[in-house]
């Protein structure tokens, strides 16, 4: 038989493959080819956030704090001390100490200067300099470090009302309110924000900030974001010691909200010239708030939750004075991990002789800073300021 044309000759072909199969499954042929159906919905965890917390509840940091002496606490602050400063990565080269005076503004209790500080050989930090005009003799100085809205808030400006209804309801510019009460600020424009910035990060619109590019070029050179900024903060703390007739060289703190709280955090663990650390909005567990809920990528310290959590780093510190600031509404930090924290680092402080050095507000408010306990507790530590 002539097939008369190709539609022809393709459908015989289809019926001899399909006879072909057929027979193959009826006398057991093993080479016939078997379609498989379509799987059917399998109740089994396919989903990362679920991975992610399995994997999480199954790792208890190796390094916690467990100590019952005080040569207990100092061995083990010694070891862990070791372990955070390698976490916190590689470090720039050190430079001398350069300062560029490029604005002054007087005001009616400080004078602001616009100041640019060498950190390393490429760049300098911008830093906003408040001094009291009442000096009776040098000043106890905070470094204020900023968080993810940018520098501008945090010295007290804003572009239109919104702007300063949310400086002031978010009580954002402590390093104005810290100047207005005797104490000489430096409020640093952090790496990666407003004029230091370089690629925008992805879906912020408004304020120039480079967060993903600080942390992965950071990280490609054995680097972290918070190690890189807390060095410009120390090198800012050098500025400040070389102020003799502004600053008190052995009364210098560190205050900070949010990303910058991340930062008040680190920079005592780095720097023992940081006497006091304020540190709100950031201090609660890496496993109930950085871990689980949404957050800048320049908050992760990589591999920190395998050795401690954050009680852990700020007793590295102890006794030195510490006040923890949380809204008890705070979404990304939650405040029963910060409650828990506490509870840890009182145990640590009555064990070294220092109950009186730590100290919280936990404050009725959400993810601000608050200025309920900030002059009690400087005036406790650090003495009377200029301006009551």
């Amino acid at each position: 038989m002539m097939l008369k044309t190709f539609r022809e000759a393709r459908n015989w072909l289809f019926v001899l493959v399909t006879l072909v199969l057929l027979l193959g499954n009826r006398f057991g042929d093993t080479g016939a080819v078997v379609f498989a159906e379509e799987p059917s919905t399998v109740q089994v965890p396919h989903r990362i956030a679920d991975s992610f917390s399995n994997l999480a509840d199954q790792i208890t940091p190796s390094m916690q704090w467990d100590a019952s002496t005080v040569a207990e606490h100092q061995q083990w602050q010694q070891e862990l001390q070791s372990v955070v400063v390698d976490l916190l990565g590689t470090m720039p080269e050190r430079v001398p100490l350069e300062v560029k005076w490029t604005e002054e503004k007087q005001f009616d209790s400080f004078t602001r200067h616009k100041i640019y500080v060498r950190t390393e050989q490429s760049y300098w930090a911008p830093v906003y300099y408040f001094v009291p005009h009442k000096r009776p003799a040098p000043l106890p100085a905070i470094v204020c470090l900023h968080g993810h809205s940018g520098i501008q808030p945090y010295i007290g400006e804003g572009k239109n009302e919104a702007d300063l209804k949310k400086i002031q309801e978010s009580q954002l510019d402590y390093a104005v309110f810290l100047a207005e009460h005797g104490y000489v600020t430096a409020a640093i424009n952090v790496r990666g924000w407003n004029e230091t910035s370089g690629n925008q990060d992805a879906g912020i619109k408004g304020l120039p900030r480079s967060c993903t590019q600080m942390t992965m070029d950071s990280l490609l050179l054995g680097m972290t974001p918070q190690g890189l900024r807390c060095w410009d903060a120390m090198r800012v703390i050098d500025f400040l010691q070389s102020r003799e007739d502004e600053v008190d060289p052995e009364k210098i703190g560190v205050a900070g909200l949010s990303g910058g709280g991340t930062l008040s955090m680190y920079l005592p663990v780095l720097d023992q010239r940081v006497k006091v650390a304020l540190i709100a909005g950031a201090f609660s567990t890496y496993r109930s708030s950085i871990f689980p809920i949404r957050h800048c990528i320049c908050n992760c310290l990589p591999g920190i939750m395998q050795y401690a959590e954050m009680a852990d780093v700020v007793a590295l510190y102890a006794p030195r004075p510490v006040l923890l600031i949380n809204g008890v509404r705070d979404p990304i930090f939650p405040i029963t991990g910060a409650r828990e924290g506490l509870a840890t680092l009182q145990q640590v402080y009555a064990l070294l002789g220092k109950p009186d050095n730590i100290d919280a507000d936990f404050f009725d408010g959400g993810h601000a800073w608050s200025n309920n306990k900030t002059l009690e507790f400087l005036q406790q530590h650090f003495g009377e300021a200029a301006t009551p």
